[in-house]
């Protein structure tokens, strides 16, 4: 059964130094917000993260990066964090950077107990040859490089193509957001906030939900929920979600009108 926690401080509090985090969202859009905030709060240090990204400066996982609490990184991309960038480049983080679709289906598959699988994204690069720096020294010099990986041809069907092989992502907690949520754990999640939360949800051995509204059990449409309570251990009321703009662009009124 689901656990009902009082507030996010309680729904992290087993969360220790050297755990890992699969953490759901796009950018800042969809991000546990506040379950991040709460594990900045417990102190846990050496975590090892899963995330499409690291949230920009001071914001999202960007909390944990101000305060070193992150000793690697598995992304999509660094984005506009400042700091990210910094400690990557000062050879402070580990950071392991893996095509977008490729760390969306590496998720989706642990959580479905697929130890791996091919795939044709990046073949003849350094994603499959080997080679990324994972980690420099202070000095500017490669201290850990990516190793190569296994790159196969299959039958007729998929003839004159190579798959490179890569291994799926578990993780010990998830932390994810929704919208809607009722007491048997089941979530409803909002337009982009799909992005990614669903798999880092089943990722994670200890699926942790902020939700914006929680509702009793029934008063969801099954047609409607998009994450089933059986993957969801632990949810929280968190109210509405304070929405952030990762970046804020606007048009001059000359140009709106053209």
């Amino acid at each position: 059964m689901t656990e009902i926690c009082a507030t996010a401080a309680e729904a992290v509090a087993d969360i220790t130094t050297g755990a890992s985090l699969a953490v759901g969202g796009f950018g800042l859009t969809g991000i546990p917000d506040q379950l991040i905030a709460a594990v900045a709060a417990g102190g846990a240090t050496d975590l090892e993260v899963f995330s499409n990204n690291c949230g920009i400066d001071g914001l999202g996982l960007g909390m944990l990066l101000d305060s070193r609490q992150i000793r690697r990184v598995t992304a999509s991309y660094v984005g506009g964090n400042t700091e990210f960038a910094r400690q990557y480049l000062a050879g402070e983080l580990e950071v392991e950077l893996i095509p977008q679709g490729t760390l969306a289906e590496k998720m989706r598959a642990g959580g479905a107990g697929i130890p791996a699988f091919f795939t044709p994204a990046g073949v003849g690069t350094p994603i499959s040859d080997g080679g990324l720096p994972w980690r420099y020294h202070g000095d500017g010099t490669v201290a850990v490089a990516s190793p190569p990986k296994e790159v196969r041809e299959f039958g007729a069907a998929w003839a004159g193509k190579r798959y490179v092989l890569e291994e799926s992502i578990t993780a010990d907690f998830s932390l994810v957001h929704a919208a809607r949520g009722d007491t048997e754990g089941n979530l409803v999640f909002s337009k982009a906030a799909m992005n990614f939360n669903p798999s880092a949800a089943t990722a994670g051995r200890i699926c942790i939900a902020q939700v914006e509204e929680l509702v009793p059990a029934g008063e969801l449409d099954p047609d409607c929920v998009h994450l089933p309570g059986i993957f969801v251990h632990r949810i929280v009321h968190t109210g509405p979600q304070d929405k952030k703009i990762e970046r804020r662009t606007v048009r001059s009124a000359e140009e709106t009108i053209r």
